[in-house]
């Protein structure tokens, strides 16, 4: 799967302003031989990107928070970089994981766009129903896993052009939050990969997007009975590329 013309690149999204954060993520030993850079991270919507709140409120059951809309800008503004790039592809981290760099050097190494494999993530947030797609990947017990369903996080993930292509078709419209869009595999077909175990784990810090998009939000009457609908469409769709793909009951 390796060839050596491969070539990629690696960005750490990050606030310009979040030294700290920064000077913990170099403090974690990124080898100096890697491509990497920071990536200033957006605080709003980029142009080009439509967000309305009450098709955010039908489709997530809320809008979506100004932290949200920056990090769906920044991730969608990184693909948007590696189409017009030199590069393969590009490993994607947020600056708060500690990575096992011994694993993901001979993982970039690999021509994953030539194997069809558009979009690898080394982390996520939730459990999901899986099924092993290879075993021995990279190396000796990590397996590479295709997810049906929300597992949720972008703090790290491997995209070809191809990949980003494909999000690309299907983000423009803001609804949900980025990481929701990209687990979406039975709307743009992007299959949902991983490797396990994790060679990317999330520190424990707070969260940059902050915590009051958990609260309990009150679905304004008039949206309600489409904000019901859209949910057992999601569901029904859902359920349908799960049996097909997965051949199990979600």
């Amino acid at each position: 799967m390796a060839r050596s013309s491969v070539q990629t690149k690696i960005f750490v999204v990050s606030m310009r302003s979040a030294a700290q954060r920064r000077h913990a993520f170099i403090s974690g030993g990124i080898p100096k031989s890697l491509n990497w850079d920071f990536f200033d991270a957006h605080e709003k919507l980029h142009d080009g990107l439509d967000y309305d709140e009450d098709k955010a409120i039908i489709a997530k059951g809320r809008p979506l928070k100004a932290g949200e809309l920056g990090c769906y800008s920044s991730h969608h503004a990184l693909w948007q970089k590696l189409i017009k790039d030199d590069a393969d592809q590009y490993l994607i981290l947020e600056d708060d994981v500690l990575a096992d760099w011994s694993f993901i050097k001979p993982l970039i190494a690999a021509d994953h766009g030539e194997a069809g494999h558009d979009y690898i993530r080394l982390y996520y947030k939730k459990p999901a129903p899986a099924r092993i797609l290879q075993k021995d990947f990279i190396c000796r017990s990590t397996r590479l896993i295709e997810m049906s369903g929300y597992c949720f996080g972008t703090q790290a993930y491997l995209l070809t052009k191809n990949g980003a292509r494909r999000f690309l078709e299907h983000t423009q419209e803001v609804s949900r939050p980025i990481d929701d869009q990209m687990d979406r595999s039975w709307i743009h077909g992007v299959p949902n990969l991983s490797v396990f175990p994790f060679p990317v784990l999330e520190r424990a810090v707070p969260s940059a997007i902050g915590t009051s998009r958990f609260e309990t939000y009150q679905i304004p009457e008039r949206l309600k009975l489409r904000r019901f609908v859209s949910r057992q469409r999601e569901r029904a769709g859902y359920q349908i590329f799960g049996r097909r793909r997965f051949r199990f009951q979600l």
